[in-house]
């Protein structure tokens, strides 16, 4: 009874600790994505699972303002009657790929005015902090990127390389 005892606390150890490196290894996986690479890329539109995840995401969470096919409001430039502007299209019509993952990502996690330090700026875009995880705001964008035409995403690649050179070169 005791050598049973014995190997199923050795068995009951083991497992704690291939799940706590599993653990890490997931911590450690999102962490370098949200990282970004040497290219300051922080979106994965060409990852299937990624991409799948954020079109749930975005469906639930985004959806209902900026459009099911990322459409946005019809005259999202012109200020409304309680002075907000309406939600913007996220597809190769708006201006979301004007900026680099690092400022989506932080207007969508921290809000508009935080992220782009407007002190006083008023807007109905929720900050998501508390209510998405680091990698499900990762997925939505990537969702958003992965419908843009290959010529945008390429120019919004570019965008973020040299958005990269600037941060590394302190500016």
């Amino acid at each position: 009874m005791k050598k049973h005892s014995k190997g199923r606390r050795n068995l009951l150890i083991a497992a704690a600790g291939t799940a706590a490196m599993a653990s890490g290894l997931a911590a450690f996986l999102v962490l370098s994505r949200l990282s970004g690479s040497a290219a300051g890329a922080l979106l994965h539109p060409g990852d299937r699972s990624v991409v799948s995840l954020g079109s749930e995401i975005y469906a639930e969470h985004c959806a209902s303002c900026h459009g099911r096919k990322l459409e946005g409001h019809p005259e999202w430039q012109v200020r409304d009657a309680d002075g907000y502007l309406p939600a913007p299209p996220h597809d190769e019509t708006g201006h979301t790929w004007h900026h680099p993952d690092k400022l989506l990502f932080d207007i969508t996690k921290l809000g508009v005015a935080v992220a782009a330090k407007l002190e006083g700026y008023q807007t109905r875009m929720p900050a998501f902090e508390g209510v998405l995880t680091d990698e499900e705001i990762v997925a939505a964008l990537s969702f958003i990127k992965a419908q843009w035409p290959e010529q945008v995403r390429e120019r919004h690649d570019e965008m973020n390389r040299r958005f990269q050179q600037r941060q590394e070169a302190g500016e």
